[in-house]
């Protein structure tokens, strides 16, 4: 798969490139995933708030995963005869359908869908082949001996890639599983930090979550370090003409690359928030305390978005309020009614048409 690539722009010439972040000016490449000046996340053509990879990561449902995993275990199959050095022909078909499926099921499955889908449905074609599981098992081979020379490895290229897109998809149901298992916990605690939804305040939180005598080297899902590889380059961004020094972050499967991109949001007060109507969670960036999200709610006819929903109940609470100004209004109409109906200069009938009339105006447009 080329593994799981994930670009990180250092800090240099921080100010110009926020600039270019508002302006909306970045063509990324391809397959990259890059955080620019830590504001923006790019992944092929689409331009993300840091963390929002995340965020999409956490709303992926468990029928979903069910489907991946039947999918897994038959790809887990070829990957256990592959690692174990076997003939491994007669599993490619299975794996190769079974491969397909998944892709199938990833392009309509956020953040996995932002992938170049079709590139990827080429290579899967082109390396699951009877005869690069054959390669693999010569190259496994030759490299446990150490007799795999170094003008050789380009010969084995599609059968590496070949193992390589079997370890990704055939474990990535679990460990997307256990992403959401520790993450959602983390996450249900940020949503409830409503006093101070910042970088600070997500800092003080993340501090009180893991306390200083926690250590990565525990095993710990959520910090583990052997999930990535670094190599420092100098790029030219598409679109500029200035080199910058580019941190370049290879990571072994996609939930390594959620995890990072989660933590990179906290660090500038970009968080995941659960919408009080859909259920779903949504990335807030800045401090206001956003209830909904922007997605379409659900069940409803009129289509309206849950913020629209859940505007118009704040509405609705706000004016059942005792010292709302639109109650006071129809209260005091309604007094003026009944008075004139006491005096007898209206009719009783027309005073209830009226009174119907106020309400509507104040309480049902």
């Amino acid at each position: 798969m080329d593994r799981c690539r994930f670009l990180y722009i250092s800090m240099i010439e921080l100010r110009k490139m926020k600039k270019q972040d508002r302006r909306g000016k970045h063509e990324p490449r391809t397959d990259d995933i890059g955080f620019f000046g830590r504001i923006r996340s790019y992944m092929r053509e689409k331009t993300l708030p840091v963390g929002a990879l995340a965020c999409d990561a956490l709303n992926v449902p468990a029928d979903t995963i069910a489907k991946m995993n039947e999918q897994c275990e038959k790809i887990n199959l070829l990957l256990g005869i592959l690692n174990a050095g076997q003939d491994a022909s007669a599993l490619c078909p299975i794996a190769t359908e079974a491969a397909l499926t998944m892709l199938d099921i990833l392009s309509q499955t956020p953040p996995f869908s932002y992938m170049n889908i079709s590139k990827h449905r080429e290579r899967i074609e082109k390396v699951f082949t009877v005869d690069n599981a054959l390669k693999y098992v010569e190259f496994a081979i030759k490299a446990a001996t150490n007799s795999l020379q170094f003008e050789e490895i380009q010969n084995f290229a599609d059968a590496m890639m070949l193992q390589r897109y079997t370890a990704v998809f055939g474990h990535l149901a679990y460990s997307l599983g256990e992403y959401q298992t520790a993450m959602l916990d983390f996450a249900e605690k940020s949503d409830g930090n409503e006093a101070e939804r910042t970088a600070e305040g997500f800092a003080k939180m993340f501090g009180d979550y893991f306390p200083p005598e926690f250590s990565i080297t525990e095993g710990n899902a959520w910090m583990s370090t052997l999930n990535n590889s670094v190599q420092y380059i100098s790029v030219i961004r598409p679109g500029e003409k200035v080199a910058k020094l580019v941190k370049r972050m290879h990571y072994v499967s996609f939930v390594g690359m959620f995890r990072s991109d989660l933590f990179e949001g906290l660090c500038v007060g970009h968080a995941p928030k659960k919408c009080k109507i859909c259920g779903k969670w949504f990335l807030t960036t800045n401090a206001r305390h956003t209830k909904y999200c922007g997605g379409y709610a659900p069940g409803d006819k009129l289509h309206r978005t849950c913020r629209q929903i859940g505007n118009l109940k704040g509405r609705e609470q706000r004016e059942l309020a005792d010292d709302h100004p639109v109650k006071q209004i129809y209260e005091k109409r309604l007094n003026t009614i009944n008075r004139y109906v006491k005096r007898g200069t209206l009719d009783a009938d027309l005073a209830e048409v009226m009174k119907s009339w106020q309400r509507i105006k104040c309480f049902e447009r």
